[in-house]
C-alpha cells in the first residue's frame, strides 16, 4: 500500500513523457482475446525500454462494458476479464520498480447501470437522489423532461416503466450522477483515497467539465448562459476538495476539458484545482504550419498566467489514429468522425505523423503517447458487424464509432494474432503484423526506434522556454535552452539554421543537406 507524502513531491508530471494504455486492446497474458493486466505487466520491459515516465490505464474497474469500461460497475473492483485487484497492485509496483508510475482513470460524470446506486434507485430507495430523475412533459409524460441530447446521438433522457424519466449525457447504460447530492461528493473523495494509498501518482478525470448540472434542467432553448451542465462554476469546489485529497499524496490530476473558451479552461488549472488538462486544440490541428504555431502559442499563453505546464498530445482511444489523419488531404478536422477529409495516403501519413512526433516531444511540458502510436499504427477499418462502440448505433450507423483506433496491438510478427495473445476482441487488419514490435525493435529506421530515441534524448531541451526562430512559410522553428527544432510542412526542402550537431531526424535529409518537405529535425546550437 501506498503512503500519504508531502504536497511539495517532485513535479515529474510537468515534464512527463506518459504513455495510454488501452487495457483491453494492449496484450493478452491468458489467451482469451482480451487484453489484461497480465498482458501489461509481462510487457513492462517494453514500456521501460520506451522511456516512458508513467502509464495512463483507460477505466479497469469491473464494468458490463457498454462504452468500453466507462460504464464503471464497482470502482474499488477489476473487471474479471482484465485481473484482480492484487494483480492491479502487482502491476502499480512493479512498474514503479522500473522507474513508471501509474494514472488512473475516474469517470465522475456517471456509472454504469448496474452500479448499486442505480440499481437500489430504480427499486425505489433514497439512491434515486444521487441521480437525475424527472417527470416527463407531454399530456401522459411521454416526452422528455427537457431537450437534452446525448453525446452519443438521441435524447439524453430513458424512460422507466414507472413513469419517469432519468438522464444520461452519454448511453442509456451511463446514468448521470448528481453532483449537488453531498453523498456523491463524498464518495468519490473516497474513491481517490483508495487508489492514492494502492500507490498510484496521479487520476485523469473524464468529462471533467460535465458535472454539475443546472437543477433546473432547462431546454437549451432557454438560453445558453450559462450553459445548463457545461462549465458550470459550482464545479471548481468539486476540484478544490479534490485536490486537498491529492496534495495529501503527493498525486496529481490531468482534466479531460474541452473548452473553446482559453480563459474558462485556464480556471480549472489554478493552483488549488488541476494540476494538468488535455491540449485538445493541438490534437485537431490538420498539418498546416500557421495553424499549428498559433494552436501552440496559445496553449502556452493561456498557461504561462497560473504556472501549469502545457500538454501535447497527437492522438487517443477516442480519436482516429495519426497516420490515418494525416494522410488525408483536407485541412478541416470533423468532430462527428474525428478525422480529417477523405482517401488516406498512409506513405504520406506516416512521414508526416514521425515528423509530428518529434514536434511535439520538443515542446515544453507533458507529452501523451497512446499505445501503438510509437508503432506508427493507422486506424483499422472494422467490419459492420463486429463493430462494438455504441456511438456507431446511436447515430444510426452515421458515426464510424472509436473501435478502429481500439485494435488489439501488433507485437510478434510471426506468431498467431500478431503475438497480441488469443483471437482479439476486435479484428486485426491483415497487414498488422508489419507493424509488429519485434519487428520494429531492431529497425533503426522505424517509427519505434524514432520514438525511443526521441524520448531519451528529450531531457536535453531543457527548461520550459520556446523562441520562435525566422523561417521560410510553412515552415516551424523554434529554440529551448538545449537545443532547436525545425519542422517543414511546406511544398519544398528548405535550408537548416545554423548548429553544430543534427540530434535526430523523422526522415532522411536530401543530397544537399536540406530539410525535405513533411520532415523534422532536432538540432543542436
Amino acid at each position: 500500500m501506498g503512503q500519504p507524502t508531502p504536497a511539495t513531491a517532485d513535479a515529474w508530471w510537468r515534464s512527463a513523457v506518459i504513455y495510454q494504455v488501452y487495457v483491453r486492446s494492449f496484450a493478452d497474458g491468458d489467451g482469451d482475446g482480451t487484453g489484461d493486466l497480465a498482458g501489461v505487466r509481462a510487457r513492462l520491459p517494453y514500456l521501460a525500454e520506451l522511456g516512458v515516465d508513467a502509464l495512463w490505464f483507460n477505466p479497469w474497474y469491473r464494468s458490463p462494458m457498454k462504452d468500453g469500461g466507462y460504464d464503471v460497475a464497482d470502482y474499488r473492483a477489476i473487471d474479471p476479464a482484465f485481473g484482480t485487484l492484487a494483480e492491479a497492485e502487482k502491476l502499480i509496483a512493479e512498474a514503479r520498480e522500473l522507474g513508471i508510475r501509474t494514472i488512473v482513470d475516474i469517470v465522475p460524470n456517471h456509472v454504469s447501470d448496474q452500479h448499486p446506486w442505480f440499481r437500489a434507485a430504480l427499486a425505489g430507495g433514497p439512491e434515486r437522489q444521487l441521480f437525475h430523475f424527472r417527470p416527463g412533459r407531454g399530456a401522459h409524460g411521454e416526452l422528455p423532461p427537457n431537450d437534452w441530447q446525448s453525446e452519443f446521438g438521441g435524447p439524453a433522457w430513458t424512460r422507466l416503466p414507472d413513469g419517469d424519466w432519468y438522464l444520461h449525457l452519454f448511453a442509456p447504460e451511463q446514468p448521470d450522477l448528481n453532483w449537488a447530492h453531498p453523498a456523491v461528493r463524498q464518495e468519490h473523495e473516497d474513491i481517490l483515497r483508495f487508489w492514492f494509498e494502492r500507490g498510484v501518482a496521479g487520476v485523469r478525470i473524464d468529462s471533467a467539465a460535465l458535472l454539475a448540472k443546472d437543477p433546473e434542467l432547462p431546454d437549451f432553448t432557454e438560453g445558453h448562459d450559462p450553459h445548463p451542465y457545461v462549465d458550470r462554476d459550482e464545479l471548481h469546489d468539486v476540484y478544490r476538495a479534490w485536490r486537498a485529497v491529492a496534495d495529501e499524496y503527493g498525486a496529481v490530476f490531468v482534466g479531460e476539458v474541452w473548452l473553446p473558451d482559453t480563459e474558462r479552461f485556464a480556471r480549472y488549472l489554478r493552483p488549488d484545482e488541476l494540476h494538468t488538462a488535455f491540449n485538445f486544440s493541438f490534437m485537431t490541428c490538420p498539418w498546416d504550419a500557421a495553424r499549428l504555431r498559433a494552436s501552440i502559442d496559445d496553449t502556452l499563453a493561456e498557461h504561462a498566467p497560473i504556472g501549469a505546464p502545457a500538454t501535447w498530445v497527437l492522438c487517443n482511444h477516442d480519436v482516429t489514429r495519426t497516420v490515418t489523419r494525416y494522410g488525408r488531404a483536407d485541412t478541416g478536422f470533423d468532430f462527428a468522425t474525428k478525422a480529417f477529409g477523405t482517401p488516406t495516403d498512409l506513405t504520406l501519413g506516416t512521414r508526416r505523423a514521425r515528423a509530428a512526433a518529434l514536434l511535439s516531444l520538443a515542446l515544453p511540458g507533458a507529452v501523451y503517447v497512446y499505445q501503438g502510436e510509437e508503432l506508427g499504427l493507422p486506424e483499422a477499418d472494422i467490419p459492420l458487424d463486429r463493430i462494438e462502440d455504441p456511438m456507431h448505433a446511436r447515430s444510426g450507423g452515421t458515426d464510424p464509432g472509436r473501435d478502429g483506433c481500439r485494435v488489439p496491438l501488433p507485437w510478434t510478427a510471426d506468431a498467431p494474432h500478431a503475438g497480441f495473445g488469443g483471437e482479439p476482441w476486435l479484428p486485426q487488419p491483415a497487414g498488422w503484423p508489419a507493424y509488429a514490435a519485434d519487428r520494429q525493435a531492431d529497425d533503426p529506421g522505424s517509427v519505434l526506434s524514432l520514438y525511443r530515441e526521441a524520448i531519451r534524448l528529450r531531457p536535453a531541451f531543457g527548461d520550459d522556454t520556446l523562441t520562435w526562430l525566422p523561417a521560410p512559410d510553412g515552415v516551424l522553428a523554434f529554440a529551448r535552452s538545449g537545443g532547436l527544432c525545425v519542422v517543414n510542412l511546406s511544398a519544398r526542402s528548405v535550408g537548416l539554421p545554423a548548429h553544430t550537431a543534427l540530434l535526430l531526424a523523422s526522415g532522411p535529409l536530401d543530397t544537399a543537406g536540406r530539410l525535405p518537405r513533411d520532415t523534422a529535425v532536432w538540432l543542436r546550437a
